[in-house]
């Protein structure tokens, strides 16, 4: 999925029957203190207006559509910005699902030998990507598309994000690709096999069978073949690996982060797998759980996975799940599970006081992404601290004193 841009799509709720679904007792106000149906005529309908949507496309839409009471609250319960990494990793990468991978990759060879020599992007990666969104197309989604993104617009969760987003599901509609009430998927508006939003759809949807449609929605061929285009457009290299596991020798000196896997090696690190680890390819060092976790070297192709989902523990599943459909091993360092999580409060008030110090981290929101490591490093560095990333006990009390 998509919500790219990102907050992910992970979550698929319970099914919703329809569009007219019970109203709220005590709707959201906009700022300018009308209701729902005033932002749809005197906001969304002038807006739609202008991008090209026609008012019968707009009335089809909108008809019967209500305010999702349940959808904010669950803006605040990602689970891949959440979670340990390691906790998100045990229930995105199972047993279960791998065995489903390794299915899906006998069913689907040649299809996906053909996206993978036209795009030059990792079958294995496209695999895994359906099989995190939706369990490979058991789990699209069944929220009313039209509703949620309606939902987050009105709210102005993330600006005006989900109203253009809104919008583009117009076109959707207006051009054919799929019935009104056929557009379903996540609670963020994220849709089909493997979770495109509105946008995405329009800018990356590619006919994967030729016969004249892009149907993410009931035609995995449409949407494997999307993903994979989605993702070469994102920059992915061919023949490049997202990354390996590795291990450090004792005296790493931590502060060596980007270089390329010759440069690496010469210090003496090793992939945990036995293979050879050398070349031109640049990679950088990541440490999800800080020195004390598994260690990886990463590449731009697992940045391109990350634009599917900004979501660092998203792009990790999303890699070690190909690694095993493809027969990799289990990620051999072991995780710091005695560390007590990190409740939301705590991680936001980590997030402000670096923001107060100067370092961005953008807006605070209690999730921990590429910003917000960044910005410990940058911390760590300064006060002599190991530049890991993570907020151990000992970075939190210097930063928190």
């Amino acid at each position: 999925m998509i919500v790219r841009i990102l907050l992910a799509c992970l979550c698929l709720m319970a099914p919703l029957s329809g569009f007219a679904i019970a109203k709220p007792a005590a709707p959201a106000q906009t700022q300018q203190g009308g209701g729902f149906q005033t932002w749809v005529e005197q906001t969304l309908w002038p807006a739609a207006r202008a991008k090209g949507i026609n008012r019968a496309i707009f009335d089809q839409a909108m008809a019967g559509v209500m305010l999702d009471p349940a959808i904010i609250a669950l803006t605040k319960k990602q689970s891949e910005f959440i979670k340990p990494v390691w906790s998100y990793l045990e229930g995105a990468v199972g047993s279960s699902r791998i065995a489903q991978g390794e299915a899906r990759a006998r069913d689907y060879a040649s299809l996906l030998d053909r996206i993978s020599e036209k795009t030059g992007v990792d079958p294995y990666i496209v695999l895994a990507i359906w099989g995190i969104e939706t369990s490979f197309g058991s789990a699209t989604g069944s929220k009313d598309i039209i509703r949620s993104l309606a939902t987050l617009a009105y709210e102005r969760y993330r600006g005006e994000f989900f109203r253009d987003e809104l919008i583009e599901a117009m076109a959707i509609l207006q051009q054919g690709h799929v019935g009104r009430s056929a557009m379903k998927g996540s609670w963020a508006g994220a849709m089909g096999h493997t979770q495109f939003m509105p946008s995405t759809f329009r800018q990356y949807a590619v006919d994967g069978n030729g016969d004249g449609k892009r149907d993410i929605w009931n035609d995995p061929v449409d949407a494997l073949a999307s993903t994979a285009h989605y993702l070469k457009e994102k920059g992915w290299v061919r023949d490049l690996p997202w990354g390996y596991e590795v291990t450090l020798p004792k005296a790493f000196d931590y502060r060596n982060r980007r270089g390329t896997f010759s440069q690496f090696a010469r210090v003496g690190v090793k992939r945990t797998d036995g293979g050879a680890l050398g070349g031109s390819a640049e990679a950088s060092l990541f440490l999800p759980a800080g020195a004390e976790g598994p260690a990886f070297l990463i590449t731009a192709n697992y940045a391109a996975i990350k634009a599917y989902n900004a979501s660092d523990a998203y792009a990790l599943a999303v890699a070690h799940l190909a690694d095993r459909i493809a027969g990799g091993p289990a990620i051999q360092g072991v995780w710091p599970k005695h560390e007590k999580p990190m409740g939301l409060n705590e991680r936001m008030a980590i997030q402000k006081k670096l923001k107060s110090l100067g370092y961005d981290v953008g807006e605070p929101d209690g999730r921990f992404g590429s910003k917000t490591r960044e910005a410990l490093i940058a911390f760590q560095e300064k006060n002599g601290l190991r530049p890991d990333g993570y907020p151990n006990t000992a970075t939190v009390q210097k930063l928190l004193k």
